[in-house]
């Protein structure tokens, strides 16, 4: 079992940044690829990144490719998202999970175990 508790959402004008936490307690987090998700009012959730475990390679969506970054503290059990360059269309509530694989990461599907999500507001 893996408890998972996002924070560091808020409200921020388009153009500025974000720092997304994510802190892991219970089983081994360093077993466990982590991925960011989002969803907007009235859409579905969507990938935004992930960091696998094995060998802390990274994936992005092309919406957000270039403008986050994903990383990971094995050490602090906390995984980040480090947003600049935001635009309102990365208004969401951003949702951090994590699965023991490294395959499917961008299919929400395959991760195990969420959290509740953080508010992430951009104004324009």
């Amino acid at each position: 079992q893996v408890q998972l508790v996002e924070s560091g959402g808020g409200l921020v004008q388009a153009g500025g940044s974000l720092r997304l936490s994510c802190a892991a307690s219970g089983d081994i987090f360093s077993s466990f690829t982590m991925g960011w998700f989002r969803q907007a009012p009235g859409k579905e959730r969507e990938f935004v990144a992930a960091i696998r475990w094995r060998d802390f390679s990274t994936d992005y969506a092309d919406s957000v490719k270039d403008r986050f970054t994903i990383s990971r503290d094995n050490a602090r059990n906390t995984v980040y998202l480090q947003m600049n360059s935001l635009k309102p269309e990365d208004t969401a509530v951003y949702y951090c999970a994590a699965e023991k694989t490294t395959m499917r990461i961008r299919i929400s599907g395959a991760y195990d175990y969420w959290g509740r999500g953080t508010q992430v507001t951009v104004s324009s």
